[in-house]
């Protein structure tokens, strides 16, 4: 089922030949289809208009007897569709205006997009028929520009056709007005917030029709620009969900929560690349006892994305070894995005090498797990669900495991560090370049902190030479992580530690180095 939505006001001269239309449109590309149109206070004769032709179509018509405006008539249209939807991965929304500015010979190709394997379809007013004052072709050209989502030109033209299980995702966990702006503005933030839900965004040209239109144009044009001004926040804030999951997982680059790839090169295990890297010799101990639990809270400017905990939650028994268990949980959202991470690491309490490692992961309304089994004595690793086994390093290490180790070693400032410990061999190796001490303020005190650097040339996400992250840790025994900052395309990220729950005495420590 194809679900048209029409907000309409005061279109008494165009909405029914814009109904007729789409008629047309799915009378030459039969597809099962049904319009939903909202009337918005309209103080013409829109509602007559609409009475006549809900006769004759497949249309339900909604009421509005105060303006609440585009926004709101547009949101209401779309909960109504999925609402009535019992197949949301197969049927889709069209979302089209009532003054012909948009031509619905286009939904043809949109749908199209769509049966193809497209989630979310965007028409692009790459044309321009009729002509329009200066001021408003000036405030169409620029306000996609300060509105930008990735893979789009146009992201305010109102022209899309969804998925509705995508609109399913975008409003899970939603329990408020989904779409806070307003106008153009409403339009690219629709956009914005389907898009991170969608498996494929494509983008169709269509042409906008202004020879078409019968009413002048409501909109302001400096007004409009000062409004997609400010609401260039809300958008930037759509684009916090990658962060989230990258935040969530440390060396999120090396776990492939991705889909599975076969790891089949080998790698001189634990052999320095750098003939001048520095020599390291691991400590007796660990700084970490059983019970040690860090709580972090995610920032991307003034928004609060998600929190992080950091957690040595106790000794098991792994294939006859003991080990110690590490626990990363994250639990984050931004607006309409939620994630929920858990990642689980079993490293030798006697020799600091990995054993196990899980990751399950439920994010965009998707979960999914992936389990490794390590077997350091061997050289190999298996991954659950598969038969075959993969070489691993000498002394391997998984995401969680790594940003416990990090704390063991001694960090000199103006020092580089390699290390080729990671599980994966082909993702070594990872630098660590120690910058400077610094005075930092985190769970309300302050901390002497060791700057570091870390990166990985053969990887991406927060560690990535491009993110240019930066790690403070404490300038003390414990080496705490205090903090973690990266950067995106979208700005930068960082993980602050809020606060450190009490640590459980225990008589079986953590892992020791022999």
């Amino acid at each position: 089922m194809i679900y048209v939505c029409v907000p309409v006001h005061n279109e008494a001269r165009t909405a029914g030949l814009v109904l007729w239309k789409v008629r047309q449109v799915f009378t030459a590309f039969p597809r099962e289809y049904q319009l939903l149109v909202l009337d918005d206070a309209s103080t013409d004769h829109t509602r007559e208009v609409l009475a006549s032709y809900a006769k004759v179509l497949p249309m339900t018509i909604v009421a509005h007897r105060e303006r609440r405006g585009y926004a709101r008539s547009l949101e209401e249209l779309l909960r109504l569709a999925l609402q009535r939807t019992d197949r949301p991965k197969r049927d889709c929304a069209i979302t089209l205006h009532a003054d012909f500015v948009h031509s619905p010979e286009s939904m043809e190709d949109m749908v199209k997009h769509l049966e193809s394997g497209a989630d979310l379809v965007v028409a692009e007013l790459v044309e321009q028929r009729g002509r329009v004052s200066r001021a408003l072709g000036l405030a169409r050209r620029w306000t996609p520009r300060l509105l930008r989502v990735a893979g789009l030109r146009d992201t305010v033209s109102g022209f899309l056709a969804l998925r509705l299980i995508v609109l399913r995702q975008a409003l899970r966990r939603d329990t408020t007005q989904f779409l806070q702006t307003e106008g153009w503005c409403a339009s690219a933030e629709l956009v914005a917030r389907l898009a991170p839900h969608a498996r494929r965004l494509d983008a169709v040209p269509a042409a906008a029709r202004y020879d078409l239109v019968q009413r002048p144009s409501r909109v302001r044009p400096w007004r409009q620009l000062l409004e997609a001004w400010r609401a260039r926040s809300v958008i930037r804030a759509a684009r916090t969900v990658v962060a989230l999951l990258l935040i969530a997982v440390g060396l999120h680059a090396q776990s492939d929560t991705a889909p599975r790839t076969d790891s089949t090169r080998a790698d001189s295990a634990g052999v320095p690349s750098m003939a001048a890297m520095a020599i390291v010799t691991p400590p007796v101990a660990v700084p970490f006892l059983v019970g040690e639990r860090l709580v972090y809270g995610a920032r991307y400017g003034p928004f609060s994305v998600g929190t992080a905990t950091m957690q040595v939650a106790g000794i098991d028994t792994i294939r006859g070894v003991e080990a110690v268990h590490f626990v990363f949980l994250i639990d984050g959202g931004a607006l309409w995005y939620h994630i929920h991470q858990n990642l689980e690491s079993w490293v030798g309490r006697h020799d600091f090498r990995s054993r196990r490692f899980l990751n399950q992961t439920e994010e965009r309304g998707k979960a999914w797990e992936r389990k490794f089994e390590i077997y350091p004595d061997s050289g190999f690793y298996r991954e659950a669900g598969r038969d075959t086994t993969v070489a691993t390093v000498a002394d391997p290490l998984d995401d969680a495991a790594f940003l416990y180790w990090i704390r063991t070693v001694p960090l000199e400032v103006g020092k580089r560090y390699e290390y080729r410990r990671y599980f994966r061999p082909e993702r070594n190796p990872v630098i660590v370049e120690v910058l400077k001490r610094e005075r930092v303020g985190v769970a309300g005190k302050k901390w002497d902190a060791i700057v570091v650097r870390p990166r990985i040339p053969n990887g991406g996400g927060i560690f990535a030479e491009k993110a240019d992250a930066r790690m403070w840790l404490s300038d003390d025994s414990l080496r705490i992580m205090l903090a973690l900052q990266s950067k995106f395309s979208f700005g930068q990220v960082t993980l602050k530690l809020k606060q450190i729950d009490s640590i459980k005495e225990n008589a079986a420590s953590p892992p020791e180095h022999p």
